[in-house]
């Protein structure tokens, strides 16, 4: 059965607080699950909310800041510790890689498991393509004080079959997956095609933007996002701080997925400013007309069904 869901393991920037852990994001897509920003007291996090190191395939950093990688020699040592073996793929900004050897090996341990690094370079990186479940992860270059990416995760585009069509081709049983595989049948003599007897289906989109300013990128991740986790640092009273630091406003990530025609717009990484988050989903009410969600610690977000 296909499971595409979020799991948020953590929600703080900077600092944890006693409400909120530092950054964590889980992605379950079928049968992969990618581990995105793993900060501080993610293993402890993957423990309360069912997340195991076997179901960890990938992880994504955005960048090497603390809040969003002081999880990772946990989470590696972890992979050994229980014996995954299957590969896990690290991405990370090719600018950190001191860092992520750092982290990699902070302490000493018996390393079983294979991690297999992916640093990126350049405005936009292909991250990962497979077949089985078909997707691509895209990395895009975004605008913070040390270098980040966001990531994509696309879906190919496939085709819906149309129950009516396909009773009035007289096809049905079997012959409905021959169809989708040659992409054609024969029927008492006629060709019926796949397009007579379909429609076209958009693949699913996912989309994580972090620590960034405004720019072009943070929209083409977003674009026509199912899902879209985005940080919400700061509320509009304090858009100076955010530009200052490199980050968004509440207000801002809310203008990414409605100018992106996003679905559903996910809202995290808070300041320790803010007790009440309430006024960061006001603002984001204000601008983008879809559903909006405020992430809190250990909720899991499922991605929207296909249209």
């Amino acid at each position: 059965m296909s499971v595409r869901e979020l799991v948020v393991l953590g929600t703080a920037s900077q600092v944890p607080t006693r409400y909120r852990n530092h950054n964590g994001y889980f992605l379950l897509w079928d049968g992969e699950g990618i581990l995105f920003d793993p900060g501080e007291g993610t293993q402890r996090q993957m423990l309360h909310a069912g997340v195991t190191a076997h179901d960890i395939t990938r992880i994504c950093v955005t960048h090497l800041h603390g809040d969003h990688c002081l999880g990772l020699p946990g989470v590696i040592q972890r992979l050994s510790l229980d014996g995954v073996d299957h590969p896990v793929q690290l991405a990370y900004p090719a600018s950190g890689e001191r860092f992520v050897r750092r982290l990699r090996y902070a302490s000493a341990f018996y390393e079983v498991a294979e991690v297999v690094e992916h640093p990126l370079r350049g405005a936009e990186a292909l991250v990962a393509e497979s077949t089985k479940p078909p997707f691509r992860i895209v990395a895009r270059r975004l605008d913070h004080g040390l270098e980040a990416y966001g990531y994509r995760l696309e879906e190919p585009d496939g085709r819906r079959m149309l129950p009516e069509r396909l009773a009035a081709a007289g096809i049905n049983g079997p012959d409905v997956g021959r169809l989708q595989r040659q992409g054609w049948l024969d029927v008492d003599g006629r060709r019926v095609t796949l397009e007579e007897v379909s429609a076209p289906r958009p693949g699913q989109r996912f989309a994580f933007v972090m620590d960034t300013r405004l720019c072009d990128a943070a929209f083409a991740l977003a674009e026509g996002a199912d899902l879209l986790v985005c940080e919400a640092t700061f509320t509009t009273r304090d858009a100076a701080l955010a530009a200052e630091h490199g980050h968004l406003t509440a207000a801002q990530a809310a203008r990414i997925a409605a100018e992106s025609g996003a679905r559903v717009l996910v809202l995290t990484h808070f300041s320790q400013r803010y007790r009440d988050l309430s006024v960061l989903l006001e603002e984001a009410r204000e601008i983008f007309a879809g559903e909006c969600v405020l992430a809190r610690d250990l909720t899991r977000v499922r991605v929207p069904p296909r249209r």
